[in-house]
Parts: structure tokens; C-alpha cells; sequence
């Protein structure tokens, strides 16, 4: 009986999760004219791909912001974590003084909203002359994140000592000891920051909007809002548009999930 009402309460979960999407990608393959005429919730019929032809070839193309969102998140991840496994192997591997008040005045950045960063890092931005430009969307995030630091420093801490102290007698120095005993093992937590440092600025919209104000460097947030501000009446071009932009997400998902599924059974072991 408990079985049951688990499973029943995780359907019942996974409906409530699924259904705005499902919504979505369902109006995305309307007419305009059988989703003025019709219920939301009828089906398309029949189905249509002129709103997907329209942000692909069409005049109101969704690839060139697409490509650069992608070219910015894969700097991103790779900036953030190899900074922050850099940083959280340091702080958890190495004896230096000040260490412990180093990590956790650091620690402590992660109480500051997002928000209150955005003018002093606009101001600096700008500075430097990098406004509307890819390297002011990308050099802000580029280095080690806290909630990444925090989390590595405590998986690195939790790998066995002796398993460090082996490889330093084979006359392993911190780099070596670093690539081939620390990070094969912490391959599952490094799937899961991958995951959330992609969908974070993927799905980041304030910052550029903020230091981008032209066409050229907009990125997919941003030009999805464009398009809901400039077609509000068409909800299937809409629709079509927030569904090309989540869909990567979701790929990136399916990739990564049994690696995040055994960071989550070793967090919860531990």
C-alpha cells in the first residue's frame, strides 16, 4: 500500500511538472487561427511547424542567439569549474595560514543577492570598455563560483587520505595527485555542477540584458522576451520560441543524469 501511494504521489508530481511544457510544445504546433478559435487544451489538428520554421529560417531566426548563449555557457563551465576545483583543492588539500578565514570570508559572498552586483559590475564593464561586447557577458561569470567551491572542498575532504598520502609517496605532487586521484573520483559531483552552472546561465536574463543593447551579442533569454513583448498576440510563435529554449536543457539532462543520480546516492550515504 505504501508502494502504491508513493508511486501515485510521484505520477501525480511528475503531471504537475511536465504539463506546462507539454502545454507549451502542444500550442506550438497550432495555427494561430485554431488556438484563437479552439480550447488551449484541444489538441492541433492538425499540427503545424510554421512557427519552428519561422525561428529557424524564417525572418525572426532563433540561431544566432542560440549560438552564442552555447558559446557562452561552455566558457562559462569551463572558466567556473577549473577555477573552483583549483580553489576547493586548496582549501581542502592544503595547509597554508589564514586558510580556514580565506574560505570562510569567501563563503560569506554567497549572502549577497545577485542583483546587488549588477551596477558595480556594469560600471566596471564598462571601464573597461567591454560593454556590448562577448567578453563583457562572459569575463563577470568566468571564475570559480562559491556554491562550487563549497560544495567540491567538501567532496574533496571526504575522499580518503590514504588514497593521497599513496600517490604522494609514488613522488605525486599536488597536480598529478589532483587529476589522477581526486578528480576521477569526484566525477559525479562534477556532472552535477555542470548541470547547474549550465542551466544557471543559460537561463541567465538580467546581466544580458543589461551590458548587451544591440542585436549582435543577444543571447537566447533575452530574445525570447523580445519576442514575447513584440508578438503577444501569437502565442504559437511564443510558445514555439520558449520551447527551442528549453529543449538543450534538456538534453543536457538526459546526458548527465545517472552521474547526477550517484551524487546524489553518495551525498545521501554520506
Amino acid at each position: 500500500m505504501r508502494t502504491t501511494i508513493t508511486y501515485l504521489t510521484l505520477v501525480a508530481g511528475a503531471v504537475l511538472t511536465l504539463a506546462p511544457y507539454l502545454l507549451s510544445v502542444q500550442t506550438s504546433l497550432k495555427t494561430p487561427a485554431q488556438f484563437a478559435a479552439e480550447s488551449p487544451l484541444a489538441p492541433p489538428s492538425p499540427v503545424s511547424t510554421a512557427a519552428y520554421a519561422e525561428l529557424v529560417v524564417g525572418g525572426h531566426s532563433l540561431i544566432p542567439p542560440l549560438v552564442i548563449t552555447v558559446q557562452v555557457v561552455i566558457l562559462v563551465v569551463v572558466g567556473q569549474l577549473t577555477c573552483s576545483v583549483l580553489a576547493a583543492y586548496a582549501f581542502a588539500r592544503l595547509e597554508f595560514p589564514g586558510r580556514d578565514a580565506v574560505f570562510r570570508l569567501y563563503l560569506a559572498t554567497l549572502m549577497v543577492p545577485v542583483v546587488a552586483t549588477v551596477v558595480p559590475r556594469f560600471v566596471i564593464v564598462s571601464e573597461l570598455g567591454l560593454r556590448d561586447t562577448f567578453a563583457g557577458l562572459v569575463l563577470p561569470a568566468l571564475f570559480g563560483s562559491p556554491y562550487a567551491v563549497f560544495l567540491l572542498r567538501q567532496f574533496f575532504r571526504g575522499i580518503p587520505g590514504d588514497l593521497v598520502d599513496a600517490a604522494r609517496l609514488d613522488g605525486a605532487g599536488h597536480p598529478r595527485v589532483l587529476w589522477h586521484v581526486v578528480l576521477p573520483l569526484s566525477r559525479p559531483v562534477l556532472a552535477t555542477l555542470v548541470i547547474i552552472t549550465a542551466v544557471t546561465h543559460w537561463n541567465d536574463f538580467l546581466w544580458p540584458l543589461v551590458v548587451t543593447s544591440g542585436e549582435r551579442w543577444r543571447v537566447l533569454t533575452v530574445a525570447v522576451a523580445a519576442l514575447q513583448s513584440q508578438f503577444a498576440g501569437n502565442w504559437t510563435l511564443v510558445t514555439a520560441a520558449t520551447t527551442l529554449a528549453t529543449l538543450p536543457l534538456l538534453v543536457l539532462f538526459l546526458v548527465f543524469q545517472k552521474h547526477i543520480v550517484r551524487s546524489i546516492t553518495i551525498t545521501g550515504m554520506r
